[in-house]
């Protein structure tokens, strides 16, 4: 196929031709042939130096945080008998960047390799490549691709901020610091609940006597303490939140809170929007799920949390939003039963007038303006709620 320069070099030897045929210069016919057959002779070179080039590609690293660098390496192999010249390689990171390279020529069973760095702004999933290499006559006339290479996915998380500090989680039972067994799917300590047998759950987990006095299968639920348990939620209605830059302050939030929680051992669940929570113990399917969040217009919140009280919980909530609405309100009381320590994160240049209901209700809040830190905040809004907690 001609390259751009070929193209170029067709049309001019076609030109020449029709000016030959208006003017009756031979000199013009003699060029233009030439520029013609020496097109005509290129595109024939590479069609019979098809190359054999096996491309492949190593990422540094296939999850980052958002402003991270990341080191991606491109791999050449000839599988030819020959040497391989003239060649372009092409590899694009989606929104991110395209990096070219040139290569002189490969000789056979040679090996080489290219390397870039791709600043990973904003957050979200990026497609990489597929990698494409293109072999060329030595003038630049003609070239043909060599199959493409393989495509892989960058994810990019949130911002996230080292937080020092928890909210203040206690229950009415001193010995495990719960007033009541709750459910917790992914198992824990030695005590337990029971509930109704569901298809794909666990044979042994069955408790039979239970079962023989209700003529119902029943499961036995492990359990974890409430003091370990939190649910982050991440408000996604699009109505609160003044701006992107308001919202993307919000993600890093809750992204930060997630991290700090189950690094320091919570058994965290996160809701960003999803029909479902997801367990934040998975940390990189959590992460992920924070990459893709959009604000959406057809949120019911209050919904949400009545399917959560359905499904029971315990420990600490803790709420991002931008400007905390009386909805937020509604779900707090809500879910107060369930989650007796609820922490609000709020993004908004001014103080909403609904704060001061949350703190009627006992709630801790953490107010930024939109792009400010949340480190600093967050320290001292749990110091001030330890020191309530200590003087009551």
């Amino acid at each position: 196929m001609p390259t751009t320069r070929g193209w170029a070099l067709l049309g001019a030897g076609l030109a020449l031709l029709a000016l030959w045929w208006l003017l009756g210069d031979e000199e013009l016919l003699m060029v233009g042939a030439f520029l013609i057959i020496g097109q005509i002779a290129a595109m024939g070179f590479v069609r019979f130096h098809l190359p054999e080039i096996r491309l492949g590609r190593r990422l540094g690293a296939t999850a980052v945080h958002n402003g991270e660098t990341v080191q991606v390496t491109l791999t050449l192999h000839n599988d030819e008998g020959r040497t391989v010249r003239n060649l372009s390689v092409v590899d694009e990171v989606e929104n991110l960047g395209v990096a070219n390279f040139e290569i002189a020529g490969i000789g056979p069973g040679e090996t080489v390799s290219a390397t870039y760095r791709v600043m990973c702004r904003p957050r979200g999933v990026y497609r990489v490549g597929p990698v494409r290499a293109r072999s060329s006559d030595p003038l630049g006339l003609a070239e043909l691709p060599a199959p493409e290479g393989p495509v892989d996915n960058l994810v990019v998380y949130p911002t996230v901020e080292k937080l020092t500090g928890f909210p203040v989680v206690r229950g009415q039972d001193p010995s495990m610091a719960a007033s009541r067994p709750e459910h917790a799917q992914r198992g824990g300590e030695d005590f337990y609940t029971l509930r109704e047998y569901q298809r794909g759950d666990d044979l042994r987990r069955i408790h039979w006597p239970s079962s023989a006095r209700t003529d119902q299968l029943m499961i036995r639920q492990l359990e974890t303490p409430w003091q370990s348990r939190a649910m982050v939620l991440l408000d996604v209605r699009s109505a609160v939140y003044e701006s992107s830059d308001a919202f993307e302050t919000a993600v890093s939030g809750a992204a930060s809170v997630v991290t700090h929680l189950v690094k320091s051992g919570f058994d965290a669940d996160l809701w960003a929007g999803d029909p479902t929570a997801i367990d934040a113990t998975r940390y990189g399917a959590a992460m992920e799920r924070l990459a893709l969040v959009q604000p959406s217009s057809d949120v019911d919140l209050v919904a949400v949390a009545t399917r959560m009280r359905q499904k029971g919980g315990g420990g600490a909530l803790v709420i991002v939003t931008g400007t905390a609405d009386r909805a937020l309100v509604s779900v707090q009381q809500l879910l107060s039963r369930d989650y007796p320590t609820t922490v609000l994160l709020g993004v908004a240049s001014t103080t909403p007038q609904t704060l001061v209901g949350f703190h009627r209700l006992g709630v801790t809040t953490v107010t930024v303006s939109p792009g400010a830190d949340w480190a600093p905040k967050w320290l001292l809004s749990m110091g001030e709620a330890w020191d309530a907690a200590s003087a009551s």
